[in-house]
């Protein structure tokens, strides 16, 4: 029986992936990085110092620090999300229902609390969730599973109560490894994705969000 609900922030609450591979592919190429549309999947899900590092270690760069080109993508993140966030669909309606139902909730985001808090409140969600965990300052982020362990744990819940909702397959193996029930809503490019298969269940959008499903 699920007693928490942990969400994803990336493309499960807010429609930001396409964000991510605009300003990766705005920015990498200013330092000599030949990153296409299609290179971007290949990072879905990591963390951005571990994004900028996967390409550092294939394209070395002169001039600026991974650290700066790690804060140029999130500048143009912030900006980008200021601008045109919207949430994803069924997520507004997913939210309310596990509120009224009582149904505590977390994000566990493998981005920047200064992203996460942005999206927050650029969504005017932030009142539903009682902990928002980001694993920017953790050793490792996702597929390693802590930030998902520290949501579970601030909701004062064990993992295996707990459902996390996820689209990419890194964070899905983190809810995995943490032992959380699991919804997958891979994006369009994803959803043949045969990895997939470890999730519980497998969502096209929240709009297929049943309670039922979970209790």
């Amino acid at each position: 029986m699920v007693k928490g609900v942990v969400f994803d922030m990336d493309g499960v609450l807010v429609d930001s992936e396409p964000f991510w591979q605009l300003a990766e592919m705005e920015v990498f190429p200013q330092h000599g990085v030949p990153i296409t549309l299609e290179d971007t999947l290949k990072t879905q899900g990591l963390r951005i110092d571990h994004v900028v590092q996967f390409w550092f270690s294939r394209h070395p760069w002169q001039g600026a620090t991974p650290r700066q080109v790690e804060q140029q993508i999130l500048d143009a993140m912030v900006k980008v999300i200021q601008d045109k966030g919207q949430p994803m669909t069924g997520v507004l309606t997913t939210l309310d229902t596990l509120h009224q139902a009582g149904i505590p909730m977390a994000v566990a985001t493998s981005s920047p609390h200064l992203l996460m808090e942005a999206t927050l409140e650029k969504l005017a969600i932030g009142h539903y969730f009682r902990a928002t965990c980001s694993a920017e300052h953790l050793p490792l982020g996702k597929p390693h599973p802590q930030v998902y362990l520290d949501a579970v744990d601030a909701l004062n819940l064990h993992a295996t109560e707990c459902l996390a909702i996820e689209d990419s397959f890194n964070g899905l193996l983190a809810a995995k490894a943490a032992r959380m029930h699991t919804l997958a809503i891979p994006d369009a490019d994803h959803r043949g994705d045969p990895r997939y298969v470890i999730a519980d269940r497998q969502y096209l959008s929240l709009e297929e969000f049943s309670l039922e499903h979970w209790l």
